[in-house]
């Protein structure tokens, strides 16, 4: 028997990966294609003047080069026929956003626009919004505005208006020619299926999570916006077309260039896309309520479903079904994991951190008396600060690498016990962790620390594709019953997700280390209060 399979495309912060599951969870093909301009965060491609502080910028023809190279070779490598590929499902770094033309365009593929910084799609991390968001914050906070709730109380940095209003102040003659404001998972899919503007699909998990929408209210109100700026609510009511799906729902067929490109069917089911670190909840097939799925690699990415609803003060979003339907999806996060480290290795002039581990994992918990926020791009769960910076205190001519490396490790830790303390405070129940990501599985002594830290296991997946693996989900459910068997995305995650428990390696807390890490946190939670003003 031949089962049917879905092609997910895994759009990351430097590649994307092409993934062929089939309805089994056997896994047939993967493959991950960089970015040929990776991360635009010196210059524009082919300029040399340098861009601004705090500028992270990507090119959408990437996006299609790189999906198209990863699929092709994924479809070579599995060998398989492109008739028994039924779904596409697509997850996509967020807020990734851009403005384009009414025909979906890139504005910055425009030769009048492609010197112009703005007119490019702002990655997640592009942070170059500080007084926008602070201004959005400022009259919500003074219009005593309800959607705040929702959001642990803050408005992100990294989120959808403030890049836009970003957009209206720094180049108007942009936000003039923008028709479209649109994110880069809701884009690509539009390439996928094609169709006008009005009919383009826009993904409840990318607005409700980063563009303040729900489905009661849809977006704040024009008096808002008016509020903020008047240009700002022109671009909402006239530049925001589509029509709202959720993941898994059928945004349309794949159109005959695309097909083409990928080398797939033309009338290939095409899924709504999800953000990236959500797509992980399906992916490990997490569909009870009170797992804490978390995503850990350039950044961390915590998603819980529950069955309560609560407003908690630093939570970056809670939507009804944002993550799996009939349930309260939480996102909460850490701004810089992979990217802190990596920062530390090149400020160390390492090549890796192999010569500096066993080193660090040898000395007692506190790293001699060395305690870090590693708050290198920000605080994103709980603070909700992306003006924040990190720092390191207690150093000593006697410390070294290791000692960095080892309080790096630890902030990172505290900074989840904070998480999920604040969570259980807010009467959110959790009782189960599965990390997931790249991270587990290459640093194991970095989950020990974090078992260590919040006194209990911490489940690593046994698969290094979790995001995809979801995508992959997602494309299945928007093939329908007939063509996948499936009809609820709960019942294709276990299938296409789930794995067995002997396949999980499980860390344990080790009680004596936990005990130290009382007090140690403490002392971290006090070191936060004071860099971030006496919270």
């Amino acid at each position: 028997m031949t089962h049917p399979i879905s092609l997910g495309l895994d759009f990351g912060t430097e590649s994307v990966r092409a993934i062929l599951v089939d309805s089994t969870g056997k896994q047939h093909a993967a493959v991950a294609v960089p970015y040929a301009d990776g991360q635009i965060t010196s210059s524009l491609p082919g300029d040399t003047k340098p861009l601004p502080p705090h500028y992270a910028l990507q090119s959408p023809q990437d996006w299609i080069d790189s999906a198209s190279q990863a699929t092709r070779a994924a479809m070579a490598e599995a060998g398989i026929a492109a008739s028994r590929v039924i779904g596409v499902g697509v997850d996509f770094t967020s807020c990734t956003m851009l403005p384009t033309t009414r025909d979906g365009t890139p504005l910055c593929e425009l030769e009048s626009f492609r010197r112009t910084p703005l007119a490019w799609p702002k990655l997640w991390k592009h942070h170059g919004a500080v007084t926008q968001t602070e201004r959005l914050n400022e009259v919500a906070i003074e219009r005593n505005e309800s959607f705040l709730n929702r959001y642990g109380g803050t408005i992100g940095l990294e989120w959808f208006f403030p890049k836009l209003l970003e957009t209206i102040e720094g180049a108007p003659e942009v936000a003039a020619a923008a028709e479209v404001w649109l994110e880069a998972g809701d884009w690509f899919v539009w390439q996928l299926v094609g169709g006008p503007a009005e009919s383009l699909t826009r993904s409840t998990c990318q607005a409700g999570y980063k563009a303040m929408w729900s489905a009661d209210d849809g977006y704040p109100s024009q008096q808002y916006f008016k509020a903020v700026s008047p240009e700002l609510a022109a671009a909402v009511e006239n530049c925001l077309p589509g029509v709202m799906r959720s993941p898994g729902e059928r945004a349309g067929a794949l159109r005959d260039t695309m097909a083409e490109r990928l080398g797939l069917n033309p009338g290939t089911a095409v899924s709504t896309a999800i953000i990236d670190a959500h797509a992980a909840v399906p992916g490990v097939g997490a569909g009870d309520p009170g797992t804490l799925v978390m995503v850990m690699g350039t950044s961390s990415c915590h998603m819980l479903n529950s069955e309560t609803l609560a407003d908690i003060p630093g939570v970056a979003g809670v939507v009804e079904g944002g993550i799996l339907s009939g349930m309260y999806g939480y996102e909460t996060g850490q701004a810089a994991v992979g990217d802190a480290f990596a920062w530390l290795r090149n400020l160390l002039g390492l090549k890796s951190f192999d010569s500096l581990a066993d080193a660090a994992m040898g000395l007692p918990p506190g790293a001699e008396g060395v305690t870090c926020l590693d708050w290198m791009n920000g605080c994103r769960t709980p603070l909700m600060d992306g003006n924040l910076r990190g720092a390191f205190t207690g150093l000593g001519l006697h410390h070294s690498g290791e000692h960095l490396y080892l309080a790096m490790l630890e902030a990172s830790a505290f900074g989840l016990r904070w998480i999920i303390e604040l969570l259980r405070e807010g009467g959110v129940e959790i009782n189960r962790l599965i990390a997931t990501g790249g991270l587990p599985h290459h640093n194991r002594a970095f989950i020990e620390i974090y078992a260590d830290v919040v006194g209990t296991e911490i489940e690593i997946h046994p698969s290094t594709q979790a995001t995809a693996v979801g995508a992959a989900v997602l494309g299945m459910i928007a093939a329908g019953s007939d063509a996948s068997g499936f009809s609820e995305i709960s019942a294709a995650a276990a299938a296409l997700g789930a794995a067995p428990p002997e396949q999980f390696d499980v860390v344990h807390a080790r009680p004596d280390r936990t005990s130290e890490y009382n007090d140690l946190y403490r002392r971290y939670r006090s070191l936060a209060a004071a860099v971030a003003g006496g919270l």
